[in-house]
């Protein structure tokens, strides 16, 4: 059938089509993550570094990659960092932008 389960906004679950994108749940989620453990972001060229506390950065790298964001090649996660990697160094700016508003 295809189907997977999906967190709702109410705390519970259901059932979806597994290509079914809740985007305003993930964000959700990914706001209520990154403000209660990203600790600092950082970067170098197309490459960007989010200090998590320990134990929850593969958490916050897998729901950033949930978000599907274009810009970002993929994420690579350990104990309490990411590597985030943007495809463009002149896409970086804006990214930073996003993960700075899904910290508040």
């Amino acid at each position: 059938m295809g189907l997977i389960k999906i967190p709702t906004p109410e705390g519970s679950y259901r059932y979806a089509l597994s290509g079914e994108k809740l985007l305003p749940e993930v964000i959700k989620r990914a706001e209520r993550m990154f403000s209660d453990t990203v600790v600092a972001v950082d970067f170098t060229e197309n490459l960007i570094v989010i200090k998590t506390t320990s134990g929850t950065a593969q958490g916050v790298a897998a729901i950033l990659d949930e978000l599907d964001w274009k810009e970002i090649v993929g994420t690579i996660a350990g104990d309490d960092s990411i590597l985030v990697i943007v495809r463009d160094k002149d896409q970086v700016g804006g990214v930073l932008n996003r993960l700075h508003k899904l910290r508040r």
